[in-house]
This record gives C-alpha cells, structure tokens and sequence, in this order.
C-alpha cells in the first residue's frame, strides 16, 4: 500500500495525501504501461483498499475488487502464494510489508526476503513454465517506485 498516516494520528491508518498522491501516479504510469488486471485483491484494510482503488479507475474499471484472506503483514507467504499459482487471471495485489517482500522473493526464487521490493512500489511478475524451481516459477516483467 502507499504511505498511510500512523496510528496516534488515525487508529485505521488511511492514506496520507502524500500517499494519495503516489498511488495515484503509480496507477496512472501502470495503466500507461499496459497494466490492466482482471482481479485487484487487497488486504481488507483501508489503506489498502485505498491504495488499490486508484489501480481500479485507471488500469481496469472493470476488474473484480476484493478482500481477500492471506495479505495481512504477518500472514505466511505460502499461502497466496498456493492461490496465485492456480489462477489464470491477471491478478494485483495490494498488501503490507514485510508480507509482499516475502512473497515475491519466494515467487521469484530471490534470497534476502525480497530486498529489492520496492516500498509503496508495483512489481509485475509473469509465471514462466519449467523454470527449476530454485528460481522460482515467475519472472519481473516490470517495477515501479
């Protein structure tokens, strides 16, 4: 998710406007580079639903948008991990460090828990048949901060 104001200020932690402002514009080059996912699934907190409404009004208005269980920041990363590779659709997540640095280092195959996720960031990833699995069975196809 983008950067969300902290707990003293508001117990739900809602996007700042800074944080507004960036989902918006990450959104908005997404959708200029050809991002248009079928499914957004969030963690079910605000700010990432927040987060992932400005991917919906740019990149698919049409997408599903939905809460789903296995996003939360401590939640194993196995888990959706088990989901995501028994889909065929395009699918966005919008969740929580450290959650989605774990989970991409193990789709990828990258040691380090995934050091170079980007914070507030979008990382597309495609599922490549037949790597070994020590690499991991997706590949980046795009990063942005």
């Amino acid at each position: 998710h983008a950067a969300a104001v902290d707990s003293a200020t508001d117990p739900q932690r809602p996007l700042s406007a800074a944080g507004r402002a960036h989902a918006e514009r990450v959104a908005a080059e997404a959708a200029a580079r050809g991002i248009k996912p079928a499914v957004i699934w969030h963690s079910g907190k605000l700010r990432a639903r927040q987060t992932a409404d400005p991917f919906l009004r740019a990149c698919n208005p049409f997408a599903e948008l939905t809460a789903v269980r296995g996003l939360q920041p401590t939640d194993p990363p196995e888990s959706i991990r088990d989901v995501l590779e028994a889909e065929s659709r395009d699918i966005m997540l919008v969740g929580h460090m450290p959650h989605l640095p774990r989970l991409y280092a193990l789709l990828v195959g990258e040691a380090g828990e995934g050091a170079d996720f980007p914070p507030h960031g979008l990382v597309a990833l495609q599922q490549v048949e037949g790597e070994p699995p020590e690499r991991g069975p997706w590949r980046v196809t795009e990063k942005l901060r």
